[in-house]
Formats: C-alpha cells, structure tokens, sequence
C-alpha cells in the first residue's frame, strides 16, 4: 500500500494543533471565536430536534414491537432486505397466530362441538385483529418511522459533519489569529529595542512573518465564513423537517384511530355472534354489566327459589348434558340438588328459568343447581 507520508505528517500536525487550540481554549489560556447568536439558537435547535427525535422514534419502535427479541431481528431482516433490494413480506401478527392456533385446536376438538365451534368463531376474529394490527403496523412504518429514521440516518448526518467541519474551520481561524498576535509582538518588540538599526535584516524577517500570518488569517477567516454559510443553510432547513414530521404525525393518530376503530367494531360483532350462539347455555356470559356476568360462587346460596320453581321442573328440558361439580353444594330446599366436587351429573336448561340455574339431574333425584359451580362437558 503506498503511503503519502508527508500528507499523514501534516494531519497528524494539524490534528495536534487543533487538539492544542481547543484545550487552551478549554483552561482560557486562548481566546475562541464566539458563532453569531443566530447560528447558536440554530445549533441549540437542532440539537433538540434530534434529541427529542431519536427518543420518539424509539419509543415509537418498543410500542409497535414491544418485545425486544422480536424488534432486533425484525430490525436485521430489514436490513438485510433493504441492502438486497427486495421488499419485505408481511410478517405474522400475534393475533394472527392465536386465532390459527385456535382453528387448529377446533378442528380436534371438533368443530361441531360448543367449545369447538366457539374456538371457529372466535379465531376468525383473532384472525381479523391480528390482519388489521399488521395493516397499521405495516402503515405507521412507512408513514411515520420511515420518515423519522431518516432524518436521524440521513439529514442529520449531513449536519453533524458539516458541524465537525465549522469546528474545525474556527479552530484553525483562531490557531492563526494566535499565530499573527505573536508575530506582531516580535515585531513590536523588535522594533523597540535599541540596536533597531544593527538588527534590520532580522526585522525583515519578522515583518515577513507577520505578513505571511495575515495571509494565513484571511485564508482562514474566508474558509469559516464559507463553512458557516454552509452549515447556516443546512440548520435552518429543520423547519422544514418540523412541517414534515408534523405531516408524519397526523398520519400516524389517523392510522391509530383507524385500527382501533376496526378492533372496535370487531368485537362487538364478535360478541353479538357469541350470545346468539351460546345465549342459551351462557346467557350472561357476555353481559354488558360485569357486575352480574360472572356471579360469585356462594352468591345462589343466598337466593330464595323463585314462585313456581316446583312447577319449572314439569316444563320441557332443553340443551341437556354433562357437567362436572367444581364444588360441594348444599341445596337450601327440595327445589335445589345438593353437590359433591367432581361429581358428574346431567343438567338442562328450562324455560323461564333463573339463567343463573340449571335444572340436574343425578339417577332419580332432580334439584336446581347453580351455573357457577359447574364445569359443563360436550
């Protein structure tokens, strides 16, 4: 490999004086040159743009991809697919793979069964959601992480690198303002010395010193100019990353909105076809009123048989099957069947019934029992 030795001596001297200007400058033993206050409130803006940026977008990550395992490898299929050119494909949502696992479940369970054929139902649902979360994923993505990603992979970049630049440009303005301060003070002093006369060839030299430095100065002093327009130009265009990220934003709460919307209306339908479906069996299983969905299991215990539960007993049965006693049970009248835990017995529903009971059945004895202490079998 050929080397450019005399280039790798003169940055490696350059990066050393620099390094020297800047902690003088850091003790005060150097003056620095101060930025206008425009571009200052600039730079402070800007820092604050990314700052607040960086943390919204990742923030933004950890919500659509909570689980960090998932987010990494999510994060290096993208990268890999970015770099190949292809487009990524559409990745299984959660919801998605629940409601499969469901359908898969009915089918062995049967799906002519109760239970089998609620699994359906409610698996095409989960099915739904989950199709609908990876549109609004897929969506804030391209309309709202995209844009942000950007901005921190791209724009600002570009500024940082101008900024490093700028840095630079006034580090080497002030190297060379320090280096002409010392060679007019040589040639002051030179010139107030008495043997002024005697030493002339040598003032000439200093007077060439200090002419090369203001040289130097100017030089200098054009390049950061130049670099603070640069870098100026480049600061003042996060306005229009503000109006763009705003744009962004909007988009991001409508895509939310619309998703939330969807899982909304998805689950009061699913509820509609799950009383129509089951109404009979669970008729308060899905009750608006969480205070009487689930009743406590000792709350029958307290009730009074209703007027002409005697007679309930003589209607028609409906729905009959097993169910297995979660608890014992002791009936409070002839009406009731007292239960032992892990009993099997035969129960059915009848007509006008408290829907909190069924009707039971064990060998020759009938007796009302209450839902909540039953397991009901297919």
């Amino acid at each position: 490999m050929d080397f450019n030795v005399k280039k790798l001596a003169s940055d490696a001297g350059v990066f050393f004086t620099r390094a020297v200007q800047f902690t003088e400058e850091k003790l005060g033993q150097a003056e620095k040159t101060e930025l206008d206050a425009h571009l200052e409130n600039l730079l402070a803006r800007a820092d604050c743009t990314k700052n607040w940026t960086e943390k919204i977008f990742r923030q933004t990550e950890v919500l659509l991809q909570p689980n960090p395992i998932d987010h990494t490898g999510a994060r290096i299929e993208e990268f890999f697919y970015e770099k190949l050119d292809k487009k990524l494909p559409c990745r299984t949502t959660n919801g998605e793979l629940l409601g499969q696992y469901m359908l898969d479940a009915a089918r062995d369970f049967g799906p002519g069964t109760p239970y089998g054929s609620t699994l359906v139902t409610v698996g095409e649902y989960q099915k739904r959601l989950g199709g609908a979360e990876r549109e609004f994923l897929q969506t804030s993505a391209v309309n709202f992480l995209a844009p942000l990603r950007n901005f921190l992979e791209g724009d600002w970049k570009t500024i940082s690198k101008e900024r490093r630049l700028l840095e630079n440009r006034r580090l080497d303005l002030d190297i060379c303002k320090a280096r002409l301060k010392k060679a007019k003070q040589a040639e002051a002093k030179a010139a107030a010395a008495p043997d002024f006369q005697e030493t002339r060839p040598r003032n000439y030299v200093l007077s060439a010193s200090a002419s090369a430095a203001e040289q130097e100065l100017r030089v200098a002093q054009t390049e950061f100019d130049r670099q603070a327009e640069v870098t100026r130009l480049l600061l003042e265009g996060i306005s229009s990353t503000h109006v763009n990220h705003l744009r962004c934003l909007h988009e991001f709460v409508e895509a939310q909105a619309t998703f939330y919307a969807q899982c909304h209306q998805a689950m009061q339908e699913l509820q509609t076809e799950l009383r129509s479906a089951n109404g009979d069996t669970f008729p308060n299983a899905l009750s608006a009123n969480p205070s009487t969905s689930c009743p406590s299991p000792v709350s029958p215990a307290l009730r009074t048989p209703t007027p002409g539960a005697l007679q309930e007993e003589q209607q028609p049965a409906t729905g009959a099957r097993k169910a297995r006693v979660l608890y014992d049970y002791d009936g409070h009248d002839a009406s009731e069947l007292s239960l032992l835990a892990d009993e099997l017995i035969t129960v059915y529903t009848v007509p006008g019934m408290d829907p909190d009971w069924l009707m039971g059945e064990r060998g020759n004895q009938k007796g009302k029992v209450p839902v909540t202490y039953l397991e009901l079998l297919s």
